[in-house]
């Protein structure tokens, strides 16, 4: 396991965030009094490909590790929060049909938060990776005032995920798909160009905020309209896939193709967030994902682009925030962990 820059030993009972990715898992450990105990990524492969046993004992490998690096005995842990991607129940069992990174028969309608809970013998609280990361954002923002605000999240990677976060809590409805804001239909009026065919999302919806604004959308969508206007461009030598993923780096030196790709994105999010003020009327907006992983300048510009497109009453603007998700590679363990201290102080609040 890594060790991590910066170590403290608890000085009271802890809960212990496990954040389940497609290549590692990342662990903390958050005491009673609010305190991370470490500063960094502490990781471990997730062996997520080899099925769910092995996945599990990876888990709680994690968990054996990241107790040893803070110097923390079992027994003050009250709970684990666990989050992984999704799609999965509110309960954390696997999708009957997969999923990105649990794409194996044997993982069909797997219950791994309960596995895990058997395995530990702990608590584990379940989250989606993007709602975990969406619940770590809007407690760092907020704080003290954490408990009596409310936020929107839009995280942008492989697909877009996100989190609604109502009065501090995740909000997961009936079946854990609250905050699938990917899949959210949005107006294109102002998004595309007039010629520009209507983006599909892999979910089956024309025009969700996915077939856009992430790098699926770019492979499948975006990038090959535009390369048509762009043909001369050395992205158009490269396969479509290695394409996309390179494409970020000509944002951050303001290539015209890529600025127009990612305009088209930032736009995109903001259609998605005037639908969220709309609904929810939340206290921030939070943006999270690669492009928050890029360059100063060009995150700036990300994100300002998606203000700019946010409409907002003027009530609304005086009153609403917008930022970066913080900590971005820790925030899916953090919200997980912040989630499991919520779930055991709960009764006492």
């Amino acid at each position: 396991m890594d060790q991590a820059e910066a170590v403290r030993t608890p000085s009271s009972w802890v809960v212990v965030g496990l954040d389940n990715g497609g290549t590692c898992n990342n662990a903390t450990v958050l005491d009673a009094t609010g305190q991370f105990l470490v500063n960094n990524l502490v990781e471990n492969p997730s062996r997520v490909l080899d099925g769910p046993e092995s996945a599990v004992e990876s888990l709680a490998e994690a968990f054996t590790g990241i107790l040893e690096l803070t110097s923390t005995p079992k027994s003050l842990v009250r709970a684990v929060g666990l989050d992984t991607p999704g799609p999965a129940s509110a309960n954390g069992v696997i999708s009957s049909k997969g999923a990105t990174n649990f794409n194996q028969v044997s993982w069909h309608g797997f219950d791994i938060r309960g596995a895990l809970e058997a395995r530990l013998g702990l608590p584990v609280i379940y989250n989606n990776d993007a709602n975990a990361a969406a619940l770590y954002a809007h407690h760092r923002h907020f704080g003290a005032a954490a408990l009596e605000t409310s936020s929107v999240a839009a995280i942008v990677g492989t697909g877009l995920g996100g989190g609604v976060v109502e009065n501090g809590r995740v909000v997961k409805g009936t079946a854990g798909m609250a905050g699938e804001l990917g899949h959210v239909q949005i107006p294109l009026h102002g998004v595309l160009e007039d010629d520009q065919p209507v983006p599909a999302c892999n979910c089956g919806f024309d025009g969700d905020v996915e077939a856009i604004a992430s790098l699926t959308g770019i492979k499948n969508n975006l990038l090959p309209y535009w390369l048509k206007r762009f043909p001369d461009h050395p992205l158009a030598a490269e396969p479509i896939g290695r394409a996309a993923k390179l494409l970020r780096g000509y944002g951050e030196k303001e290539d015209p193709l890529a600025m127009a790709v990612f305009g088209q994105q930032a736009r995109a999010i903001g259609k998605l967030f005037t639908i969220a003020a709309n609904f929810t009327d939340p206290a921030a907006y939070f943006l999270g994902g690669g492009v928050v992983e890029a360059a100063p300048h060009f995150r700036q510009w990300f994100l300002n682009t998606v203000r700019e497109h946010t409409q907002l009453r003027d009530e609304q603007a005086k009153a609403a925030t917008f930022a970066l998700v913080a900590d971005l590679d820790m925030a899916g363990a953090r919200g997980a962990a912040v989630a499991a201290l919520d779930a055991v102080s709960a009764p006492t609040r």
